[in-house]
């Protein structure tokens, strides 16, 4: 099965291409047939099962068939999602699509200043994607008619649900035209996406494929069991090893002061969480996109606002509270048919709530005792030479500004984080491979190399078998305070 075989226009299929997707995801085949005749669809399925393109690739050639001009201040499609990163994210997915059928378009959220977001709407755009407290507030002024709207996509709706967004959804689709197509996706379909399906769609067909409460074959569970003390020393152990590492804690508190460690442990970390600004958030997700943070510390804001290629681990430091969070947070990893590694922290007091949380999500993991550091199953789970940088990723906070701004130091920028599999004959010697694709190789050994370090940015590298304190404090800290409870 093809994308032209389920009826994409060739012009789109050959942006694809280019792309290197050539193969429809479970998700695309089931809704895209429907979707690109003009029916409305609800779509089930998991976080990373490829909803994106199945509801872009209907809007696209919809637009582009119809012909019209974008004219001022009524767009022709909406787009709504729960996170501005996520906004961001399907921005960037269909600017070559929008491209190629000469679309314009326009990412609407608050946090940033509203003046671009208003010029671009005076000035006509054919496409919307909005977050819905920010739309709302820009209809209410008078800069958004929503009556030429053709097509509406609700994406992660079960996330708006939980946020409380659905009242203001409620108030912007009945803004938007009964006669249009409407799309939903979800991850899960509960009691509040029912009232939107029965409210908003019309004879709608339902896809389920992915489903978030099936966990993903490629997909490998972990939950060891630790002591307090030994949290951020096995932390920094296996987010030193190659590869992009995210890292979930309960609170914005929680994050901030574990990235704080990281980086001070050689890690080079950034947060993402709601107490920082806009411009922060950005900032510190292209500094993940671009490697030079290779850890990301995370609350629940990042588990389904986030779409990062290329993410071998997921660690739970904070294990949380409800099962969907976990699937959901756990979905960071393990995408596009890519193989991923998932890890849970958990305490002596938090055995009973880990035990009662993986058993509702389905799934049975390896449960191992680890006394520190230096336990073998680490290099296992996170296989490659432990690397850190001197001073990791040095994180800056404007005082007052209640935001963080981020930049390279200690030679972040600039250090060379070998991604090999690892093998009987030490972590790191083979290159080009992800370390997502070391996994089971029998771990390996960690080799030890002398490394330079200095104030310009030298790297340090260490045995990840290395007992005792480092020169950066990694094996120094003991009590962690990234669970502190809310």
């Amino acid at each position: 099965m093809t994308f032209a075989d389920l009826g994409v226009p060739s012009s789109l299929v050959q942006i694809l291409e280019q792309q290197g997707i050539t193969t429809p995801t479970p998700i695309q085949a089931a809704t895209l047939p429907d979707s690109l005749a003009g029916r409305d669809v609800l779509g089930r399925g998991r976080t990373g099962s490829g909803k994106t393109y199945g509801f872009l690739l209907p809007l696209v050639a919809r637009l582009d068939a119809s012909k019209m001009p974008a004219m001022p201040r009524k767009p022709r499609a909406l787009i709504l999602a729960p996170t501005r990163e996520l906004v961001g994210q399907i921005h960037a997915a269909l600017a070559p699509l929008a491209k190629a059928a000469g679309l314009s378009s326009v990412v609407v959220y608050g946090g940033v200043g509203q003046n671009p977001q208003v010029t671009a709407l005076k000035k006509g755009v054919d496409v919307v994607i909005a977050c819905p407290g920010r739309l709302e507030d820009l209809m209410g002024q008078g800069h958004a008619d929503l009556s030429a709207i053709e097509i509406t996509v609700l994406d992660e709706a079960d996330h708006m649900a939980d946020l409380g967004f659905l009242p203001g959804v409620r108030r912007i689709m009945d803004k938007t035209p009964q006669s249009g197509q409407r799309l939903l996706f979800s991850a899960t379909l509960d009691k509040a996406i029912d009232v939107l399906v029965k409210r908003f769609l019309s004879n709608p067909v339902t896809h389920e494929a992915d489903s978030a409460q099936s966990p993903v074959a490629t997909m490998h569970h972990h939950v060891l069991h630790l002591s307090r003390e030994q949290r951020v020393p096995v932390l920094v152990d296996l987010t030193s090893a190659p590869g992009r590492t995210v890292v979930f804690t309960r609170t914005k508190y929680g994050a901030k002061a574990l990235a704080r460690q990281l980086n001070k442990s050689g890690v080079p970390s950034v947060e993402l969480h709601g107490n920082l600004s806009q411009n922060a958030r950005t900032r510190n997700m292209e500094a993940f996109h671009s490697g030079s943070a290779t850890t990301l510390v995370a609350t629940d804001i990042a588990a389904r606002g986030i779409h990062v290629d290329d993410v071998a681990l997921v660690v739970h430091a904070d294990p949380p509270v409800e099962h969907k969070a976990y699937l959901h947070r756990s979905g960071r990893t393990a995408r596009a048919g890519n193989e991923g590694t998932v890890i849970t922290l958990m305490t002596d007091e938090q055995v009973r709530d880990v035990r009662d949380l993986t058993r509702q999500a389905g799934i049975k993991p390896v449960t191992t005792k680890v006394n520190g550091p230096d336990h073998p199953v680490l290099v296992q789970l996170a296989p490659g030479e432990r690397t850190l940088v001197p001073g990791g990723l040095v994180v800056e906070t404007p005082t007052g500004a209640g935001a963080q701004g981020a930049r390279a130091g200690g030679g972040g920028r600039n250090r060379s984080r070998r991604r090999g599999k690892s093998t009987g004959q030490g972590g790191g010697q083979g290159g080009g491979q992800s370390r997502g694709q070391g996994r089971g190789q029998g771990g390996g050994q960690r080799s030890q190399a002398s490394g330079t370090s200095s104030a310009s940015g030298g790297q340090r590298r260490r045995s990840g078998g290395q007992s005792g304190g480092s020169s950066q404090g990694g094996r120094a800290h003991s009590a962690s305070s990234f669970s502190r409870s809310r």
